[in-house]
């Protein structure tokens, strides 16, 4: 299960237990719509509660953000002390453009998000 919060420039995402496909579908659409507003695009990835993801998800991530919208964001804060995914996150600065950066406090992650 997913939660989306926006305001201008910050889609504002946590994940809760599984990431499953049609969470991921409902990110893409309120992301999806947010780059058609004018403006830069910022993320937030609140990963504290994600317990897994299904390997559907990890392929969507590749398509979306590595091949269809690796130029479009500005910043993306990741909110996580799980070391594979703080490991995901450096890894993915090959194939995105934005800035990404790994944070252990929500607040602080919210702060430079929304910055």
């Amino acid at each position: 299960m997913i939660t989306i919060q926006q305001n201008n420039s910050l889609l504002n995402v946590a994940v809760l237990g599984e990431f499953t496909l049609a969470d991921f579908q409902q990110f893409e659409e309120q992301a999806l719509y947010k780059l058609s507003t004018p403006g830069a695009v910022n993320l937030l990835f609140d990963l504290r509660d994600m317990i897994g993801y299904t390997l559907d998800v990890a392929w969507e991530e590749i398509k979306f953000f590595k091949r269809e919208h690796q130029h479009d964001f500005s910043k993306i804060a990741v909110v996580t002390d799980n070391q594979w995914q703080i490991w995901q996150a450096w890894l993915s600065r090959l194939f995105v453009d934005a800035d990404i950066r790994v944070f252990a406090d929500y607040d602080e992650a919210l702060a430079w998000a929304s910055a």
